[in-house]
């Protein structure tokens, strides 16, 4: 059966930005993108008239005209045709009427064109689909101080994000809330009050949730916590929960950093998880640790969750005195899954500049290395596999047509 193909109707007044849309619709058969360059507040019967499946509307949420003839709009459309918001505003009041007016998805600039048409994506494919959606949860958790969990973990939530397989919203939790580093490591703002929901976890919802996120430029959300590492607070699990719970309704990719400290919450953070990684590196004590870890884990939460192990700033020794890969499949045996070459440089070039690995390298040893073991199809893939991000949702709207 033939597949329909999607209108999409772009309002904007933004050259650069209808522009680079332009060149990513482009791409898709399945896809007709149309323009109307005017603000929203210009708009008079275009949008009805176009008859559109989908409608991205960019505007300034903080103008009142504009949020006024964005109502209008949608009192119009009754409902035909699911809208998607593109804005510079992102506070606690913009988010609120967004919601409100129960408009189907809204991204905040700057954005990629990717995180634009994966959103397009989910819209056009309904909230029925979204539902039914669940999202994945990369935990990864050090086995030792300083063996570079936090690196592993953003550049994982990187790789996910930007995959061509698995390319979708994706959050970085940083469950670090006494020293944790991922705000720091993106050189964000840590914008999560836990204090404000630590008594009453219900408060967090859709709306308190945006207000409290980090968001990197990439379109990468962070939720942390400004650390206070004069206080060690251990919060209620519910708070923790309550947390993850929201966040995993709302993106497709979860990567949480986790502390070493062993909390109330661990286990359950443990659980949920679809993917467990353990940190190390490769000294004896620390892959002794390892072992122990791995065996307190098990005792913890039973078989239900495997612990994978990676070891980082991995070398590989045929002649020297010291550990050996063969040291490290034997100590470790099934769960090493993989080692992450030593770059100090490379990797203390991206913290101290704020930025991720790829800035400084896209091709650098650290990221194909541990492209193997997060992405395995991708890594050995062909440059003839690498398509658009619009044909992630083809196979859905095929079966859809």
């Amino acid at each position: 059966m033939a597949t329909a193909t999607k209108r999409i109707v772009l309002v904007s007044t933004d050259k650069a930005f209808v522009q680079d849309c332009r060149t990513a619709f482009a791409a898709s058969d399945l896809i007709q993108l149309s323009t109307v360059e005017k603000s929203v507040v210009e708009l008079r019967g275009e949008i009805q008239e176009a008859d559109s499946d989908a409608i991205i509307i960019d505007m300034d949420a903080a103008k009142l005209e504009d949020v006024e003839a964005l109502q209008r709009i949608t009192r119009r459309l009754e409902g035909k045709a699911p809208i998607l918001v593109v804005t510079q505003e992102f506070n606690a009041a913009a988010v609120r009427i967004l919601v409100q007016l129960q408009v189907a998805d809204f991204l905040v600039k700057p954005l990629t064109t990717a995180d634009l048409v994966r959103s397009c994506i989910r819209v056009l494919q309904g909230p029925g689909r979204e539902q039914n959606t669940e999202s994945q949860i990369y935990t990864f958790m050090p086995a030792a101080g300083g063996v570079g969990c936090t690196t592993l973990t953003l550049q994982t939530a990187f790789q996910l994000h930007h995959s061509v397989t698995r390319g979708a919203s994706t959050c970085v939790v940083d469950l670090n809330f006494q020293q944790g580093g991922c705000a720091e490591y993106l050189d964000l703002e840590p914008r999560f009050d836990i204090t404000e929901i630590e008594n009453q976890p219900e408060r967090l919802d859709r709306q308190l949730l945006d207000v409290m996120l980090s968001k990197h430029s990439s379109g990468l959300c962070v939720l942390a916590a400004p650390t206070k590492p004069s206080e060690m607070r251990s919060f209620n699990a519910d708070v923790v929960v309550r947390m993850l719970d929201l966040v995993s309704a709302y993106f497709d990719n979860v990567v949480i950093d986790m502390p070493r400290t062993w909390f109330p919450w661990t286990e359950t953070v443990l659980l949920g998880s679809n993917k467990l990684y353990l940190v190390t590196e490769m000294t004896v004590p620390c892959l002794r640790h390892t072992q122990r870890l791995i065996q307190a884990i098990y005792e913890t939460v039973g078989r239900e969750v495997k612990p994978n192990v990676i070891v980082n700033r991995f070398e590989q020794r045929m002649f020297e005195n010291g550990v050996k890969q063969a040291d490290v499949e034997e100590i470790l045996g099934d769960h090493f899954v993989g080692g992450i070459s030593n770059n100090y440089r490379l990797v203390r070039e991206a913290v101290d500049r704020g930025v991720p690995l790829q800035e400084v390298d896209a091709n650098a040893n650290v990221i194909n290395d541990l492209k193997r073991i997060i992405l395995p199809e991708e890594a050995v893939a062909t440059p003839k596999k690498q398509r658009s991000i619009l044909d992630m949702g083809r196979t859905l709207w095929r079966k859809s047509a």
